[in-house]
């Protein structure tokens, strides 16, 4: 808009030199009557000093134009030449010229406007905020162009939507790509803690067993025991014990490694699950007693017959109790409950231990997590445990849940149908 007011300005000043050396185009004529000049819209050409003016040389010509109204100053076909070149023909847009004078709009799209016309509806025009002042070395400022475009909104999106939406979808890309980069280096950062974890405590709890059975083999060596059927005998159990721990260890790695890959068998049956559970309470009653504390039932359930494998809920019902000793540091409180609900029976086991935190809750069940208890070695085992409680109870198409609170203790609820292929087991006692 500035360049269409200088491109005016220039028309002007050649006229006007062109004039004052005694010929023009669009000319300006002297008005006898009171000496002042005015446009003419005849087209002429003229070297006859009768009828040019040549007494005012240029500078006093221009000086004369400062006082001639804005809209004969302006020949509106070249004013729309000028904003189409300027502006391009591809957005539709309104102009028009401003009068300081007049102080209304005095040309409207191409057109002369008469100064009393209603100017209520240029108000648009007035209001925009595209304008500049012309003829601007004018010390008298006669009026102002003004530019609006009624569909500017449309063209400006017309032209950014694509771009825009294009930004923020590569955007997504790459704030996506960076959470997806994080998100694997925690993994893989959680993984390797895991693995350490697991070497670890798998180093652990293979040395103790080699070491006995190392010290048992030396001592059976020994001639003062050699000859001695009593004490060899007592050695030989040492050796079978420890030798069957180490084996019920592996063991556990293997049978998660085929609960993996879905290559575990169950061998279905009618298992009685408070004979199940007394004898899993009658075993580590033993070891809790040894700590000065209790495990006892309470097997309240009148339906106690499951189709399921014996061999792994017996697993499951032993990796509860032991959990529960493990992680009860001080006269463990242990009770197993059961009772029934709509189409099977749930079973609880309760302690009073650490408790665990609700970020171990979320953890608990993946496999080689642990949670710690500040000595890496003060809990023995894989982290294998609860993964495992859970394959085997997803297998029997139950489910499992844990309450816990740290320093009072964990409930682990488990929830088994009658028959493995009926409908998922509901929270509801029979009435």
């Amino acid at each position: 808009m500035r360049t269409v007011a200088k491109r005016l300005e220039n028309v002007e000043n050649i006229q006007v030199t062109n004039f004052a050396n005694g010929f023009s185009i669009k000319h300006l004529e002297v008005d006898t009557s009171n000496g002042s000049f005015r446009y003419q819209q005849r087209t002429m050409m003229s070297n006859d000093p009768s009828v040019l003016r040549q007494t005012m040389d240029a500078v006093q010509l221009k000086q004369e134009m400062f006082n001639t109204p804005i809209e004969e100053r302006i020949d509106v076909v070249q004013l729309d030449h000028f904003l189409k070149e300027e502006l391009g023909s591809d957005i539709p847009f309104s102009y028009g010229v401003w009068s300081n004078g007049d102080n209304c709009f005095v040309i409207f799209n191409n057109q002369y406007i008469v100064p009393t016309q209603n100017q209520v509806d240029y108000r648009y025009l007035k209001s925009s905020e595209y304008k500049t002042n012309l003829f601007p070395t004018d010390i008298n400022n006669p009026g102002t162009l003004h530019v609006f475009f009624p569909t500017k909104s449309a063209v400006v999106w017309g032209r950014l939507w694509l771009d825009l939406l294009m930004s923020l979808l590569f955007a997504a890309i790459i704030l996506g790509s960076f959470a997806y980069t994080i998100n694997v280096i925690l993994q893989q950062k959680k993984l390797s803690e895991m693995k350490n974890d697991f070497i670890n405590n798998m180093t652990h709890e293979f040395k103790t067993p080699i070491a006995t059975i190392s010290l048992a083999s030396d001592s059976i060596t020994n001639p003062s025991v050699i000859n001695n059927p009593d004490k060899v005998k007592r050695f030989a159990d040492i050796i079978r014990q420890e030798n069957k721990r180490m084996h019920g260890q592996v063991e556990k790695v293997l049978q998660m490694a085929l609960v993996e890959r879905g290559k575990i068998k169950l061998n279905f049956t009618e298992v009685n699950l408070h004979q199940v559970i007394e004898q899993a309470v009658g075993n580590m009653s033993l070891q809790v007693e040894r700590k000065d504390g209790t495990v006892a039932a309470e097997l309240r359930a009148d339906k106690h017959y499951i189709e399921g494998d014996l061999n792994h809920i017996s697993n499951v019902i032993n990796n509860l109790l032991d959990n529960a000793n493990k992680y009860s540091p001080e006269k463990p409180e242990i009770i197993v409950s059961t009772r029934n609900v709509a189409n099977g029976i749930e079973v609880t086991v309760s302690d009073k231990g650490i408790g665990m935190s609700k970020e171990a809750k979320k953890r608990i069940f993946e496999k080689f997590y642990r949670v710690h208890t500040g000595n890496l070695h003060d809990v023995k085992g894989f982290g294998l445990g609860l993964a495992y409680v859970k394959a085997m109870v997803t297998a029997h198409k139950g489910s499992i849940d844990v309450k816990s609170e740290l320093g009072k203790g964990s409930s682990f609820i488990l929830l088994f149908p009658f028959k493995v292929g009926q409908d998922s087991v509901e929270h509801e006692e029979e009435g």
